[in-house]
């Protein structure tokens, strides 16, 4: 059976994947695992960045003897997806993203990282502050700032630059939702632009949770795109 790797986004976890895991366990062997300081695993005190994600990819790849594997990637997930088809291309052998943010600015890095304040979180959206308790334990609160300054640093210094996604050369599939405000369907476009080995998908009526997503609508997706050698 086709083996089928899972990344999930900033703040979440490998358990963002249990819905969409039952409509493809039919058709891939599923692969997911839970990023450091995510799902109350041990944050780490010092390199929290997109290449350590990558390299922990390798790690779980070289543990489980597997050469080369397609990746779905979620939001920040397919960020790491894409720097993996840059700097490990034979690793990856498709990838396909949703509401993955790509154009990381100062500007917009700054935005992205002020809406990302515990305190804040607690006052002004308790259920979400619980849900992240819930998946993530006493330590939410470190792990979104944790997040806050992965993304200031991704403004500064971003891991990708325009000439990296023009050498990539792996099978990409960029998706975002339509009714996205995290990640614009222009910005999605722009980078499908530079990319030499590109489909891009816009999926109607979606907005940026992963748990928003109409769950048999992405997984007929991903069936068709990694399931035809010809996409």
């Amino acid at each position: 059976m086709q083996q089928l790797l899972l990344l999930h986004g900033a703040l979440g976890s490998a358990e963002n994947f249990l819905s969409l895991s039952s409509f493809l366990q039919n058709d891939f062997d599923i692969h997911t695992l839970t990023f450091e300081g995510h799902g109350g695993k041990d944050i780490p005190e010092n390199d929290f960045s997109i290449a350590q994600f990558a390299q922990e990819v390798i790690i779980y790849l070289d543990e489980n003897k597997i050469d080369s594997i397609p990746i779905f990637g979620y939001s920040m997930g397919g960020y790491v997806g894409l720097y993996l088809a840059k700097h490990f291309p034979e690793r990856v052998s498709k990838l396909f993203t949703l509401a993955t943010k790509i154009n990381w600015t100062k500007a917009g890095a700054a935005k992205d990282a002020g809406m990302l304040i515990p305190k804040v979180i607690i006052e002004k959206v308790p259920k979400y502050a619980a849900a992240l308790e819930t998946l993530h334990g006493k330590s939410w609160q470190v792990l979104m700032q944790k997040t806050a300054q992965m993304m200031l640093d991704l403004g500064e210094n971003p891991p990708l630059s325009s000439s990296d996604f023009g050498n990539i050369t792996t099978s990409v599939l960029l998706s975002v939702g339509d009714k996205d405000i995290l990640v614009t369907v222009e910005e999605t476009l722009a980078v499908f632009k530079t990319l030499s080995n590109a489909q891009l998908l816009v999926m109607p009526n979606t907005i940026h949770p992963i748990e928003k997503v109409v769950t048999t609508d992405l997984a007929f997706h991903l069936k068709s795109y990694f399931k035809n050698p010809n996409l």
